[in-house]
């Protein structure tokens, strides 16, 4: 069992819903990151979910795209990100997950990342372009060193591919609340409740739902249905919004803190 294990049942307990924040590593700098990640933990997040960048990001949306952009122009990569969480879990104890291309993984090699990973405090990983039946190998090696491999579901999947995707998982299950691209929407679909009852009834691992949430009242009605809530790209925004001011982490704290303190607790 590992950070992120814990934290599930630890909520469970409490009859609370996790808050997943998204950011990503090295936007605007690493030293930034780090003491994001610090607010982040103070004002009501549960897991922090930190973005390895990379060149080609399929699944994300123009903010996360431009957040990539500005990382990857401070060389940020694996080997810094690992050494930022290493860095920072001499403050904090919160799980932290990266999400990641598996491109990026697979030059990197996929046994050294993992132990680069679980060695720097990482706790598991989300790869938005890695089907569970591609996955075996990372699989066989997360399992080995108590690393999570979690898997994106999404609205169109079978009842079959969704035990698969379940199957294949550990640590929570990331469900994809609508089609295309991440990025922050006015309106979900209504059908998300339905949906996440159709999952919950093949799997008992934790449900997490992003992509489009930004709003507290979309974090209520998410967390009547979900184990969990995540929200990147208005983050994002904020933090885009703010590069420069002294105020910046302070800002996304407050933003945060709007959101992660108005969850329901379970019904």
């Amino acid at each position: 069992m590992n950070r992120l294990d814990r934290k599930f049942n630890e909520l469970k307990q409490k009859r609370k819903k996790a808050f997943v924040a998204f950011i990503m590593a090295g936007d605007p700098s690493l030293g930034t990151t780090k003491k994001l990640i610090l607010e982040l933990e103070k004002s009501g997040a549960d897991i922090i979910e930190l973005g390895v960048p990379f060149s080609d990001p399929l699944a994300d949306g123009p903010t996360i795209q431009r957040s990539s952009e500005r990382a990857l122009k401070h060389k940020v990569n694996i080997d810094s990100v690992s050494n930022l969480v290493r860095n920072v879990r001499s403050e904090t104890d919160v799980p932290i997950v990266f999400l990641t291309y598996y491109n990026l993984i697979y030059h990197y090699g996929l046994d050294k990342f993992v132990k680069k990973a679980t060695s720097s405090g990482v706790d598991g990983v989300i790869i938005p372009d890695l089907p569970p039946e591609e996955s075996k190998d990372l699989q066989r090696i997360a399992r080995k060193n108590k690393f999570s491999l979690i898997h994106l579901a999404a609205p169109t999947s079978s009842r079959e591919r969704l035990r698969k995707i379940s199957d294949a998982s550990t640590g929570f299950i990331y469900y994809v609340s609508l089609t295309g691209t991440t990025g922050a929407r006015n309106k979900l679909p209504k059908e998300i409740s339905g949906s996440l009852r159709r999952l919950k009834r093949v799997t008992k691992k934790p449900v997490c739902v992003g992509f489009g949430i930004s709003t507290p009242n979309q974090v209520r009605s998410i967390s009547k249905s979900a184990d969990g809530v995540i929200v990147g790209s208005a983050i994002i925004k904020v933090i885009e919004r703010n590069i420069g001011k002294k105020d910046l982490v302070k800002k996304v704290g407050r933003f945060v803190q709007c959101l992660a303190l108005d969850r329901p607790v379970q019904g």
